[in-house]
């Protein structure tokens, strides 16, 4: 079968990795790693684009370097962030970061015009501050000068692929996660957009998974040595594409993608919205093959990439196996912050915030690294328990167990007592879901296999999962 290449982007690094899918083996080889970390120009929070466009395009040269002929190329992100271009169709300054302070103004003015659960039941997308609506309405107040000279809107795949293609279209998972859609009929929710002061034009055509953004374009060709092959738009969101990758045997099950975010929740057919969806902070963002993602954002492992970054930085050299064992000694403590407190969204010290998190909550003041691991532990695993409960209630099903895929599965304890705090058999792997689910996308683009069903019967055969419970949910 053919040669696949996926470009995977998180929120710290991005991958590129090269993907044959046989009858029954899925070989993976990563051909390209980088770094993915965003910087402050003054008082704002961007991220690099032109390093990180540079870095796709080193991939692609490492691509015919190998000697590899692929078929096609897929594109994943995180989600919300977007770069805007001019008429003449120039790149207008740097993509500001979901962590960026300008979005709190924007809920503020946002509320002025609209309540915020109106809102949501109009829209079905959890009113998060990073949400694209609320950046977009930031711009406006911090940088209206930017969004006066604005032609057009390209979120962060799109953004990528339009640099590779010259094609300006807009994926659906990504948009999905703008706040901006409606959500029932796939389509720009033009009345609202206007609503909020925000430019409908800059706002492009919506296009599926599976559909194509264009083909490499003559320069990119030059430059890198690559074949005129095309760019797939697949769930460009990576939790998406994580999710289409998910090798679910139980279709009851709760999807977890644990990484710097984690993401709880179910795969279902259309949006449920509702005053009770709205009061547990359920979002409703696009899935593949008509699908809608059912789920909660949840602060991830991002708490301790922080706490182990400014633990180096303030006391001593220590890794994530290290936190672990700390983290071990203290299993019974009580300490425990919520995930999602706005103070622990882009602090850089993520001690002090949790200590005075702790503090502030009547729950005494953690010293030990051990303590403060646990107080992230015990409030990520206190948060997939109230999900799981949310989710069951709206649904009105029992949630047999929960897929967990991405990078968190690595982190052993974390799956231990997320199965110990919400009582569900946890099913772990593979960890390169977004990645798998991405070329599953190309794959039926390219016609070389019929369904996500089927890539997720080759991903389940190719790849072994870890199962955290007494009983194995796989029937």
């Amino acid at each position: 079968m053919s040669n696949f290449l996926a470009f995977d982007f998180g929120a710290s690094s991005g991958r590129a990795i090269l993907v044959k899918i046989e009858k029954d083996y899925i070989d993976m080889k990563e051909i390209h790693r980088f770094p993915n970390e965003p910087v402050f120009l003054g008082d704002k929070y961007v991220w690099d684009f032109p390093r990180l466009l540079n870095e796709t395009k080193t991939a692609l040269k490492k691509v015919v370097a190998s000697g590899t002929k692929i078929t096609s190329i897929g594109i994943d992100t995180w989600g919300v962030d977007y770069g805007l271009l001019d008429k003449d169709n120039n790149l207008i300054g740097m993509p500001m970061h979901y962590r960026d302070e300008r979005n709190y103004e924007g809920v503020k003015e946002v509320e002025k015009k609209i309540d915020l659960e109106r809102l949501y039941l109009r829209t079905g997308i959890s009113n998060n501050t990073f949400n694209t609506a609320f950046q977009l309405v930031g711009d406006r107040l911090k940088r209206n000068t930017i969004l006066e000279n604005a032609d057009s809107l390209l979120f962060m795949p799109d953004l990528f692929a339009y640099y590779l293609t010259n094609e300006k279209k807009n994926e659906f998972t990504i948009a999905s996660t703008s706040g901006l859609l409606d959500m029932k009929n796939r389509t720009w929710d033009k009345e609202l957009i206007n609503a909020l002061g925000i430019p409908e034009n800059i706002f492009n055509e919506i296009i599926e998974p599976g559909e194509t953004y264009g083909y490499l374009t003559d320069e990119v060709m030059d430059e890198t040595g690559m074949d005129r092959v095309p760019v797939i738009a697949i769930g460009g969101h990576d939790t998406a594409s994580a999710v289409a990758g998910t090798p679910f045997k139980n279709k009851g099950n709760a999807f977890l993608s644990s990484g710097t975010w984690s993401l709880l929740g179910l795969e279902i057919d259309s949006p449920i919205i509702s005053e009770e969806t709205f009061k547990a902070s359920l979002t409703n963002e696009g899935g593949v093959g008509n699908k809608i993602r059912l789920l909660k954002n949840i602060n991830g492992t991002w708490l301790l990439q922080q706490l182990r970054k400014n633990w180096c930085e303030f006391h001593e050299e220590i890794g994530f196996p290290d936190i672990i064992r700390e983290a071990k000694k203290y299993e019974d403590c009580t300490f425990k912050v919520n995930t999602n407190d706005p103070r622990l969204m882009n602090t850089k010290n993520m001690i002090k915030s949790i200590k005075e998190y702790c503090i502030e909550h009547g729950q005494g003041e953690p010293t030990e690294l051990g303590e403060i691991a646990m107080a992230i532990y015990n409030g990520l695993t206190s948060e997939y328990k109230a999900t799981i409960e949310e989710l069951e209630e709206i649904s009105g099903r029992e949630i047999p167990g929960i897929n967990v895929v991405g990078g968190g599965i690595q982190d052993k304890f974390l799956c231990e007592l997320t199965m110990k705090r919400t009582g569900k058999t946890l099913i772990a792997g593979p960890i390169e879901a977004a990645v798998l689910g991405n070329v599953m996308i190309q794959a039926i683009a390219n016609n070389e296999i019929e369904s996500i069903e089927e890539g997720r019967e080759l991903i389940f055969n190719a790849f072994s999962c870890e199962v955290y419970s007494q009983e194995v949910v796989l029937e």
